[in-house]
């Protein structure tokens, strides 16, 4: 088999550009084009239904318009390029794959938080803070703060990072299909989620479908990352134990497994206090304070997350290789 010519080249070189470039600020991004189509369909279906059931059945079509358009117009795409040029097509490829990617995104997010914290700004820090997460900074504290980061880390590390690697090598093995399109319907479902999934009002009914739809999506992938995380680990014991008794707390199917897991490993606690909007809301405790959350263990996090990365990266090329 010509190596250059598989989806393991796609998979090897479009990790690569998103560990050295990532998200470049100001260039163009496929969630651009995502999140200005769920705005406008949104703005319209909030002026034109009033009664739950049409906001229910207008997010449905939401969503499968957005996430089967995004799989199947990116397939169409690539097929259509590669007619004209296989290489281009390869290109494309590479960096449509590697925008769904968030690696460098979290560590680059960490750092900026992390770098005025290790000066004791913590103006600086909280006003960068701001820019990650949607709790209320103006008056956290260094703990508050770091833990914040932790968390944005430990629960974006699925979603952002494993979710989309996972479907990109369930593509790569469906004939025909590739690691593109799959990905990208992911990282619409993911878009969407993050964009109108929520309880509250104007989105309790319009993101219903959204929100259940991407936590369905995550299971596998969620429940696959946290085995890893305890494998990689070595306390693959602790974090199943720990994960059983705090992650079915979290409101989320998903991020409170995906954040205990972490928490288990780095022996912190998460969870606690927030404030939205001056609003208190309250997130449960996930893991067993052990040690106090320092940029030591968001480090660790980040380290984590990647060689979770590179393992399932490495078994996908493996199994390419065979298969």
């Amino acid at each position: 088999m010509n190596l250059l010519r598989s989806t393991a080249a796609v998979l090897i070189f479009a990790a690569t550009l998103d560990y050295l470039l990532g998200d470049p600020w100001g260039w163009p991004h496929p969630v651009q084009s995502m999140g200005w189509i769920i705005q406008r369909y949104t703005q319209t279906a909030l002026r034109s239904f009033i009664r739950p059931w049409q906001l229910r059945a207008a997010g449905m079509w939401l969503g499968l318009i957005l996430i089967g358009g995004t799989g199947f117009l990116s397939w169409w795409f690539l097929v259509w390029v590669q007619t004209w040029s296989w290489a281009l097509g390869l290109l494309l490829e590479i960096v449509l794959l590697a925008s769904c990617f968030a690696g460098r995104s979290l560590r680059h997010a960490a750092e900026d938080v992390l770098a005025p914290l290790a000066d004791d700004d913590l103006l600086e820090a909280r006003s960068h803070l701001r820019n990650y997460v949607g709790r209320d900074t103006d008056q956290l504290s260094r703990e508050d703060i770091l833990r914040a980061v932790l968390e944005t880390v430990t629960e974006n590390a699925t979603d952002g990072v494993m979710a989309p690697l996972f479907y990109a090598i369930l593509g790569s093995f469906i004939p025909g299909v590739g690691p593109v399109p799959l990905a990208l319907a992911y990282k619409a479902a993911s878009t969407l989620d993050s964009m109108v999934g929520y309880r509250e009002a104007p989105y309790t009914h319009l993101g219903w479908f959204s929100a259940r739809l991407e936590d369905g999506l995550t299971w596998i992938p969620c429940r696959l990352a946290v085995l890893t995380l305890g494998i990689l680990s070595g306390k693959l014991l602790r974090v199943l134990q720990l994960c059983r008794r705090d992650a079915s707390k979290d409101p989320s199917p998903n991020a409170g497994w995906s954040e205990c897991a972490y928490a288990a490993v780095l022996d912190v606690r998460l969870g606690g206090a927030n404030w939205y909007r001056g609003v208190l809301k309250k997130k449960p405790f996930l893991g067993d304070p052990l040690q106090p959350i320092t940029s030591v263990q968001i480090n660790l996090a980040l380290r984590l997350m990647r060689n979770s990365f590179l393992l399932w990266l490495s078994l996908a090329l493996i199994l390419d290789l065979i298969v």
